[in-house]
């Protein structure tokens, strides 16, 4: 027999490989993504107590879920590898010059074209179709949701080192406490008396830089009522780690009820605080302009 026969041969009687790998990983994935969907799923971050919270809820999962594969693929493509192709004996023999699969390569070149732009299209349009953005996008927001227009408007104020809440609609009266209405649309109107804070309200799933002189909007619609964290999420000095406080989702009668009596105790000190106005600027700045 020739040497080429032989090694004709030899080819002809090697496993394919490609079969088994892929046989192994479609087995895998039809297990575990199951699991990460209906299991592990419910379990993301960052919950479901407002809208926002949910349509970032339901992105996770579907990252997740679209994720699972991906690694399934790496980690059976390792373990196959390992088992099959580990050097039996001492001689350590180059494997043959790869110069190049034109389907493998336009294969993979479709399917990470076509899961990028997916993503980009569901993530727009959840973006721009549900509840707008729970970050900042600055005064004037592209992502906004269907009801912006009778949102209640809060302003929230950061200063080193604490957080005041600044109701318009209700006299201007400004408070430490964040207490929010259930099941409507509120309009944050976040910024900042000094240095750039972040405004963080992690169960509501909202997230907006605090910056002195500008207005940063963000939209959010509580779903649920109970207590929330709020924390400054950017280093702003010493005491930046004391900067965090709770608020409340409330029932319409009991946020009408909690807000007229704030009226009512800080109706002396509203008298002294300057108009309500998008942005403030610190005592010092306004004496020099």
């Amino acid at each position: 027999m020739s040497e080429a026969a032989a090694v004709a041969g030899g080819r002809g009687a090697e496993p394919r490989h490609g079969v088994r790998i892929t046989a192994i990983w479609a087995v895998a994935t039809a297990i575990v993504l199951p699991l990460v969907i209906w299991v592990v799923g419910p379990h993301i971050p960052p919950g479901a107590m407002s809208q926002q919270t949910r349509d970032q809820h339901t992105v996770d999962v579907v990252l997740t879920a679209l994720a699972t594969p991906i690694v399934l693929m790496i980690w059976v493509y390792f373990g196959y590898a390992v088992t099959v192709f580990r050097q039996g004996g001492e001689a350590i023999v180059d494997g043959p010059p790869i110069t190049g699969h034109r389907r493998i390569e336009a294969t993979w070149l479709i399917a990470t074209s076509a899961l990028v732009l997916g993503l980009a299209v569901f993530g727009t349009a959840d973006l721009l179709t549900t509840g707008g953005a729970g970050g900042g996008e600055g005064p004037n927001p592209a992502a906004k949701p269907a009801d912006w227009r009778t949102a209640l408007p809060v302003q929230v104020i950061g200063q080193q080192w604490l957080w005041t809440f600044r109701y318009p609609t209700y006299g201007g009266v400004e408070t430490t406490v964040l207490d929010l209405p259930v099941d409507r649309e509120i309009e944050f109107h976040v910024t900042s008396l000094d240095v750039v804070h972040s405004f963080w309200a992690i169960e509501l799933g909202v997230k907006a830089d605090a910056v002195m002189g500008a207005d940063n909007i963000a939209f959010d619609k509580p779903l649920e009522t109970g207590p929330f964290q709020v924390r400054c999420d950017e280093l702003c000095g010493l005491w930046h780690g004391h900067m965090n406080t709770t608020g409340r989702v409330l029932s319409d009668a009991a946020f009408v009820t909690w807000i007229t009596n704030e009226e009512r105790r800080n109706a002396a000190l509203t008298k002294t605080l300057p108009p309500y106005a998008r942005v403030y600027y610190p005592q010092p700045l306004r004496n020099a302009s």
